[in-house]
């Protein structure tokens, strides 16, 4: 699930002509696309331009829940948009996306078996979108400064968030979570030993109870901040998403400063997402829709977005094309006993939200 600095706003990348199929003689050359912030290389859309001569005109959000308030608001307008699994298989129920025309799309050859058996676990996803890119959550660190408080630290292990021997000695240089119930719930669940899909209210208890127990040493829940609070070296700690993490570890090499930034995907396990490419029921251009999805399933282009924001993609064929480096990331790319590892989420329905929400607000507020 992409999260970044959001910096909402509209890009219109236009000309061009000609290229890799005509949209819908009814349909205007415009497809509009709305897809989480910092998510793909701008290049992609100048050039999917030029060969088609489909204007793109692309907006960006920060959560899953501000696509969910467009989406059941209807006419948003959009043509494509990138939910992650849980929230679209609601969407799905809902009757707000349209199932893919498959015939359009003569690129699904390129896809990854491995990825697409995972998205089947959510009920008709597979039949509604494509996987944009898929990823972890876990737990970035600044090695110097969790060593300097703990040698030894067991940074392949959520102990090091979740139990207070350990969270109370780098409370000092700053840990920070993902400000999302439906992440920080499940993950203490796993913790636990428990089935990060219960909806059973004594083990959403439970992990209540164990997130409390190292409260005070959060300085903060936020979705995006701990990026540059990593990479300046602000917090020494942050449970949140793989490419973030990554990011923050980029931008602090690039600054020069002595801040290494590390990932790791906890031995006992960590959820993995996924952001689907969909087509909403009421998208004014399905046709120019089919098109840019099927562009974006070129392996060389998707391979390019990988390339940009560090995270996985579900094509297989692109992995050609993915710099050596991120292919050969574990934390990027798991391997497959890694993998055998990672949990999927499904969506709750709505009185264990509500619970989970609560119990959440009760962690987030220490009372």
């Amino acid at each position: 699930m992409r999260r970044t600095i959001a910096v909402i706003g509209a890009t219109v990348l236009a000309m061009g002509a000609a290229g890799i199929g005509a949209a819908s003689a009814q349909e205007e050359k415009v497809v509009n696309v709305y897809n989480w912030s910092d998510y793909i290389d701008d290049s992609i859309l100048e050039e999917f331009t030029k060969e088609t001569g489909i204007k793109v005109v692309y907006d960006v959000y920060d959560s899953n829940d501000i696509l969910d308030t467009k989406l059941f608001a209807g006419g948003s307008g959009y043509d494509v948009v990138v939910p992650s699994t849980e929230f679209l298989v609601r969407q799905i129920e809902a009757g707000l996306m349209q199932p893919l025309d498959k015939s359009k799309l003569n690129n699904l050859g390129n896809m990854w078996d491995v990825i697409s058996e995972r998205v089947a676990e959510y009920d008709k996803v597979n039949d509604y979108s494509v996987n944009y890119m898929w990823g972890t959550t876990g737990i970035g660190y600044n090695q110097k400064m969790v060593d300097e408080r703990l040698p030894n630290a067991p940074t392949d292990s959520w102990d090091l968030i979740f139990d207070p021997q350990y969270a109370a000695k780098l409370a000092d240089c700053g840990i920070m979570m993902l400000d999302g119930a439906t992440e920080v719930i499940p993950a203490a669940l796993n913790y636990l030993g428990l089935d990060p899909d219960s909806t059973k209210p004594e083990d959403i208890q439970a992990a209540e109870d164990a997130l409390l127990k190292v409260r005070p040493y959060v300085r903060k829940f936020h979705s995006s901040e701990y990026i540059n609070a990593l990479a300046n070296g602000d917090i020494c700690v942050a449970y949140g998403y793989s490419g973030d993490i990554f990011q923050a570890r980029d931008r602090a090499a690039e600054a020069g400063q002595g801040v290494e930034i590390k990932y790791s995907i906890p031995k006992e396990g960590a959820r993995m997402w996924f952001d689907q490419l969909a087509i909403p029921a009421d998208a004014p251009h399905p046709g120019n829709a089919h098109i840019f999805i099927n562009y974006l399933m070129r392996p060389e282009v998707i391979a390019k977005a990988t390339n940009y924001v560090v995270y996985a993609n579900g094509n297989k064929a692109s992995q050609e094309f993915v710099d050596p480096a991120i292919l050969n990331d574990k934390a990027v790319y798991p391997d497959d006993a890694t993998l055998a590892k990672l949990y999927t989420k499904e969506a709750y329905d709505a009185g264990t939200q509500r619970l989970v929400n609560r119990a959440f607000t009760t962690v987030t507020t220490g009372q």
